[in-house]
């Protein structure tokens, strides 16, 4: 069953995100922080949407504060910031929880995929990532350290790319 099957979420403006409007692309979807030590990687984040947007790419960056309250802003605080700090184009969602009784429905058809060292299960910090297939199939989790443009996500994220 594909990720996009009856999950509903909002876009971080307000309003519902559709994420079947990504059926047919590959999509980097990951759990973001404005307050992190690993804030920087929306640095990565953003080049891989420069460079794959126009063959069927997007990252969709998804804020959340479970972890140390590192994302205690609004919608409009965390859009400011991902502007105008790292100059943010790809798709945010609203703040959602990625663990526990209260996980977003998104993440609990994520989170049985496992890592390539065989991490399945609760989402271990800020900017852990998931690769999605055009077919909506999760194909590749990374973990919160992997910095996106590492060569392991360029590859995977080349190989998900739609013909």
């Amino acid at each position: 069953m594909s990720v996009y099957d009856a999950v509903e979420i909002d876009s971080l403006q307000g309003g519902p995100a559709d994420l079947s409007q990504y059926r047919g692309k590959a999509v980097l979807i990951v759990n973001v922080a404005s307050k992190c030590g690993l804030t920087p990687q929306y640095a990565g984040l953003e080049r891989l949407q420069e460079t794959y947007a126009a063959r069927g790419f997007t990252v969709l960056g998804v804020p959340c504060n479970q972890f140390m309250g590192q994302e205690p802003g609004t919608s409009e605080e965390i859009a400011e910031f991902c502007s105008a700090t790292y100059g943010v184009t790809f798709p945010m969602t609203e703040k959602v929880d990625v663990n526990g009784e209260g996980r977003h429905a998104l993440y609990e058809r994520l989170v049985t995929t496992a890592d390539g060292e065989g991490h399945s299960g609760d989402i271990r910090w800020n900017f852990e990532k998931f690769l999605v297939s055009a077919d909506g199939e999760v194909v590749a989790r990374f973990s919160p350290k992997t910095e996106p443009d590492s060569p392991e996500v360029v590859a995977a994220i080349e190989a998900s790319l739609p013909a």
